[in-house]
């Protein structure tokens, strides 16, 4: 019931923790379901997927019941309507700029005059073991669309982006948003500000909100501004860091 309950504990505002994964392997999707993180969000925007590769991971999480995002590469229909037929159980878009943009999100994502194209046969909807009633009623229930806010333009118009209905979250990219702003770092003020306006109207607009940070400790001084769901760094991070550890500590045998 992983996938069936994640869209309601988003609405709930539970704390929950995920990753990115860089790497295109369903190998890495079947590693992590075992472990105590909430979700994944496979990267496609900024890492080498190709679509057959993406399938493969999305077909392992929806076998072992394990809720995958999908960070498309762009926003678009068609980026969209390929990663939730495939099984991804949402989506996060990145560059959402307006209400507008958040609007034609949420039409992409789901089904409905000139929304997503319906197609009962995809892995997502059971290969056809479903009516077209039932499977409306999934999409209704659990697709997750997520905005990413991460330039001072999507700033200024959050709070009518959170707002928007169908938006089942916000998400503060906070390095893109520092980019933005003109720094070369994530310790601004502003962006602390960002993070705190942010958090604001996805409370008001009773959406979820998540943030991307590099460790439970960053996330520990950033959940007074609202994110209860953490993009942890990523598959890529935790193997290098941990291979660091015990390399300087078999290094260190010879001190």
């Amino acid at each position: 019931m992983r996938i069936e309950n994640f869209k309601s504990r988003m609405a709930n505002r539970d704390i929950m923790a995920g990753t990115f994964l860089k790497t295109p392997a369903y190998e890495l999707i079947e590693i992590l379901a075992t472990s105590r993180l909430d979700f994944v969000c496979v990267d496609m925007e900024h890492s080498p997927y190709d679509r057959a590769r993406a399938d493969a991971c999305l077909a392992m999480a929806r076998a072992l019941d394990f809720p995958v995002l999908v960070r498309v590469t762009h926003f678009s229909a068609e980026a969209v309507l390929q990663v939730l037929d495939m099984g991804a159980v949402g989506v996060v878009a990145p560059h959402i700029l307006n209400a507008e943009q958040a609007s034609d999100l949420v039409r992409f994502a789901h089904f409905g005059n000139g929304g997503r194209g319906f197609a009962g046969a995809t892995r997502w909807a059971g290969y056809g073991k479903q009516t077209m009633a039932q499977v409306l009623a999934q999409s209704s229930r659990e697709t997750v669309v997520i905005a990413q806010i991460e330039e001072p333009e999507a700033l200024a118009n959050v709070e009518g982006i959170a707002a928007t209905q169908g938006i089942d979250g916000v998400f503060l990219g906070p390095s893109d948003m520092s980019v933005s702003m003109g720094y070369t770092d994530t310790n601004s003020k502003e962006l602390l500000e960002a993070l705190k306006r942010t958090g604001d109207a996805a409370l008001a607009a009773g959406k979820a909100y998540m943030t991307f940070v590099p460790n439970a400790k960053k996330a520990a001084d950033w959940v007074q501004y609202g994110p209860h769901m953490f993009f942890i760094g990523s598959e890529q991070g935790w193997m290098k860091a941990g291979a660091d550890a015990d390399a300087i500590g078999i290094h260190a045998l010879s001190e």
